[in-house]
């Protein structure tokens, strides 16, 4: 049987359309399909609504998955360089914060508007709005229904992204079909993604936005940023990259004060003795936060009166502080989906599925899950880049 596309692409978010604009232009017939009413839609609430659209430190070990290695051939083959030189192209202003992160000048819609135009160029067939119906494989053809409409092509390339944020649409839609071609999925869970912290911990969450830059560790990670307190726990980016790692029943370490050295306390009460510990941690982190450590440390008293024993366990305390949050605010907050399709059953070449000809995962949907301040999205481009040249 014929086919009418040479690929059919599920999900017109970063990944798809990014593939979809690359495999057109090469002179592949690209069908791209979106169950939303416009593409790119988590585009467009991405980096406050300016896109942090890459990272310049992007490296392997930046990415989690089961199969840490697998991100590394496509990353090497489609660089943040090689993005940038097409924003540069498309006359975009950009601009680098901290950590090797580029935001637009302008706004998210300036990348959205951008890839439909190499989507445009490439003569991708872009349909939105309608409902991803029944997709089977026979003949070495895939078949699609997308509202009343039937495609088919000898190419089906999964892009529809993870569940986290569903009230833009976001579904486990990649999971079933995964599942559905006999593809091993590694537990989804939410990443990114604030803490929650249990009723007996209620004094810090009363410190409902204050935050402080500290060194937050979950598993062997640690990120030096700010930590935000919320009524309902632990946020900020250190939070949020910690989180990416934090399992269930595990604690969260923080640092409050990571650039104090070993038994700064100690030498404190030497040189200022009539200094109370509420004042002296205010030098350094905001007040309503160092009065509530002080108090749970049950240091009040002036330094000259407090045992040095107290004043060290005081310092290995704020340097490693353990909360053992009691879960997240789930896919609702979480800025990605960790798991997913296993990288056990793709080429980390072209992103196809081994057992299945014809298939491919890029994106969110597969087992690679960035770190916060734009390296999702250079996985999207890396990703997509790659299949499109297989297709």
């Amino acid at each position: 049987m014929d086919a009418n596309y040479d690929a059919i692409i599920l999900g017109a978010g970063a990944a798809g359309l990014f593939c979809a604009a690359v495999a057109g232009q090469r002179g592949r017939r690209i069908a791209l399909l979106d169950h939303a009413e416009a593409p790119g839609k988590k585009i467009l609430i991405s980096g406050g609504g300016r896109c942090n659209f890459t990272n310049l430190q992007t490296a392997p070990d930046r990415y989690l998955s089961e199969n840490p290695h697998f991100a590394r051939s496509a990353l090497s083959r489609y660089t943040p360089s090689d993005f940038l030189e097409l924003i540069e192209r498309h006359g975009i202003a950009w601009h680098e914060k901290a950590l090797g992160q580029l935001f637009c000048d302008g706004s998210a819609k300036q990348i959205v508007a951008m890839l439909l135009e190499e989507c445009r160029s490439g003569g991708v067939d872009l349909r939105c709005g309608q409902s991803i119906g029944a997709v089977d494989h026979s003949e070495g053809v895939f078949r699609v229904s997308f509202g009343s409409a039937s495609l088919s092509a000898r190419a089906l390339v999964i892009a529809t992204g993870g569940p986290s944020i569903p009230k833009m649409g976001a579904t486990g839609f990649a999971y079933e079909l995964a599942r559905k071609f006999r593809l091993k999925v590694v537990q989804p869970r939410p990443a990114l993604v604030p803490l929650t912290l249990p009723e007996n911990e209620r004094l810090f969450r009363e410190l409902s936005g204050v935050s402080a830059q500290v060194v937050a560790s979950a598993g062997k990670a640690a990120f030096r940023e700010a930590a935000l307190f919320t009524h309902r726990g632990l946020s900020g980016p250190a939070i949020l990259q910690a989180s990416s790692y934090w399992r269930h029943g595990e604690p969260v370490g923080i640092d409050f004060l990571p650039d104090q050295s070993q038994g700064w306390l100690a030498l404190a009460k030497r040189a200022r003795p009539r200094a109370h510990v509420p004042r002296l941690l205010a030098e350094s982190l905001p007040e309503r936060l160092a009065v509530a450590l002080a108090q749970r440390l049950m240091l009040t008293a002036e330094l000259g009166n407090t045992p040095d024993a107290a004043l060290h366990a005081a310092e290995a305390q704020l340097a490693n502080w353990q909360f053992v949050p009691n879960g997240s605010e789930g896919y609702a907050k979480a800025e990605v989906t960790a798991g997913g399709i296993s990288t056990a059953e793709l080429s980390s070449k072209t992103m196809a599925a081994r057992n299945v000809p014809g298939l491919y995962a890029i994106g969110e949907a597969v087992d690679v899950t960035g770190w916060l301040g734009g390296y999702n999205f250079q996985w999207a481009w890396a990703s997509g880049h790659a299949a499109a040249l297989e297709l």
